[in-house]
């Protein structure tokens, strides 16, 4: 009885040739199913002390889906509902922190709870015609900032997006509700999200779940096993990098601060002649002690300029001129060369009131200077218009007198060009939007902008319509 159990379990111990013959069988076997020929990675050929396990699927689709929590996948769902979209005017300045070339162009954008994406037509009737593997241009809201930016752009109605990883994108409309409703929908999309530090890991933490190497999760726990030499390797060039990355930043920071605390200052400079007093940018009343005059000369030769050939020109003041010749134009009256504004290089109408809007855009204080502002509004709200036109005429008569007189002069050009309606298309009130926010806005902007912007296209309006009256010499 021994004898024959014994046999018996020499009979049951491994044989080789047949181990190996079935892992032939198994492999040929498994050749006949497409899923299961994907899903074996490594030879059915095993060693002695490994037990034969079930296939197991390893694509990485299926990983990824199996780390995710039921809360990322919830989160997710509610990041792609969509919150606004539409067409609005966008260029990148920005990416990375390098900067680009201002390119407008016109972009179907999309808004969600946390990201933007940006597409060239319009999205649902696009489907069918994007190429396979396209990808709109995406943006991160987390952590992003928001801002006016008049100054990048001589277009009007322009904000700035600013993202953590260094992107900048210029956003803009020429409608003033449409630009408005965008971005405080932007702003609210953003303020809703976390703060940068907070945003920066769980965007880590996302793409370690979404990773292809299960390997790099497990080699963050020691205690469970060694990660491989490859993956080992990589997440140590990744820390060194991220620290010699952080040691070159605070070298830099240490240098600036450092040049900033021994520059000169900029009365020295100015004193020693290296930096001279710029028209752009400079204060009225600076610009005009500076030429000893009431209104400034660069002033003056853009109005006669237009006047010569410009009246006729159709959307005068409205239609923007090329913005790099306007910055060389810009800089050309800032190093005080002699300024011909017939020259061939400057024939293009449109970059002469380009360059005039320009000026008084970079005012530090506008036109009607802001402790003027209220009053002026309080002065359009009266609904008795003979009224209302003795309010402004007496706010207008306490202006300093370089802001009064370049104001007569400029609105006198411009009731000019309102007269030629017919052929310019250009009426009052297409001039009081366009100048409205150039020549009057409040020192601090609050939640009443777009009625402030309403305000301050009806007291442009008003002021060319009754021009006689409100310029006049005759006492009220």
């Amino acid at each position: 009885m021994e004898r024959s159990t014994a046999s018996d379990m020499a009979s049951e111990k491994p044989n080789p040739s047949h181990h190996s013959t079935g892992a032939v069988q198994m492999r040929i076997k498994s050749a006949n199913s497409h899923h299961d020929r994907l899903s074996q990675s490594k030879s059915m050929i095993l060693s002695e002390n490994v037990k034969v396990a079930e296939p197991v699927n390893r694509h990485r689709r299926n990983h990824s889906q199996h780390n995710l929590t039921l809360a990322d996948i919830i989160s997710t769902q509610d990041h792609t509902v969509v919150e606004k979209e539409g067409y609005l005017l966008k260029a990148k300045i920005a990416d990375g922190g390098k900067k680009l070339r201002k390119n407008w162009s016109t972009s179907w954008i999309v808004l969600t709870a946390r990201k933007m994406e940006f597409y060239k037509e319009s999205k649902q009737p696009a489907l069918a015609n994007l190429k396979p593997g396209y990808k709109p241009e995406c943006v991160d809201l987390c952590g992003a900032r928001i801002e006016w930016t008049p100054e990048k752009s001589s277009r009007k109605n322009v904000f700035q997006i600013t993202t953590v990883s260094g992107n900048e994108f210029l956003l803009q409309s020429d409608i003033d509700f449409l630009i408005l409703d965008w971005f405080h929908a932007i702003k609210n999309a953003i303020d809703r999200l976390p703060k940068e530090q907070s945003c920066t890991s769980r965007n880590l933490e996302f793409k370690l779940r979404r990773s292809s190497s299960i390997e790099l999760l497990n080699s963050l726990d020691t205690e469970s096993k060694e990660p491989k030499a490859e993956h080992r390797k990589s997440l140590i060039f990744r820390l060194n990098y991220s620290a010699s990355d952080t040691n070159d930043r605070n070298r830099v920071k240490s240098r600036l601060k450092k040049f900033i605390s021994r520059r000169p200052s900029l009365k020295t400079l100015q004193e020693k002649g290296l930096i001279k007093d710029q028209i752009f940018g400079s204060h009225l009343h600076l610009v005009c002690e500076h030429e000893n005059s009431t209104v400034p000369q660069f002033v003056r030769l853009c109005i006669e300029a237009v006047e010569r050939r410009g009246l006729d020109v159709d959307g005068i003041y409205r239609v923007s001129g090329n913005l790099a010749t306007i910055q060389k134009l810009r800089f050309v009256v800032n190093q005080e060369e002699k300024l011909n504004l017939d020259d061939s290089q400057w024939e293009d109408i449109h970059v002469v009131t380009g360059a005039l809007k320009m000026f008084f855009r970079e005012l530090p204080e506008p036109l009607f200077p802001y402790c003027f502002f209220e009053q002026f509004v309080e002065a359009i709200k009266i609904q008795d218009n003979a009224i209302r036109i003795k309010s402004i005429k007496r706010l207008v008569k306490k202006l300093p007198r370089p802001n009064y007189e370049t104001m007569k002069i400029l609105f006198e050009h411009l009731k000019k060009i309102a007269a030629k309606e017919s052929v310019n298309l250009m009426s009052t009130q297409s001039l009081g939007i366009v100048f409205g926010p150039t020549l009057l806005r409040p020192e601090k902007e609050t939640g009443n902008m777009a009625v402030h912007m309403l305000y301050q296209n009806q007291i442009v309006e008003l002021m060319l319509s009754e021009y006689s009256k409100i310029f006049g010499s005759e006492e009220d």
